[in-house]
């Protein structure tokens, strides 16, 4: 049972990144991304 976990979870992680893709969050994601490691950094 414990072999089809690390499948389960994999088909899970796609599904949900594509449905992420076809909401249009990935631009979201980026610019959040852009920004805190702007922050980090001290540019912005």
């Amino acid at each position: 049972m414990s072999k089809y976990i690390k499948y389960i979870i994999l088909v899970l992680s796609i599904l949900f990144i594509y449905v992420g893709i076809q909401r249009g969050e990935e631009a979201l994601v980026f610019q959040k991304a852009v920004k805190i490691c702007l922050e980090c950094i001290g540019v912005g």
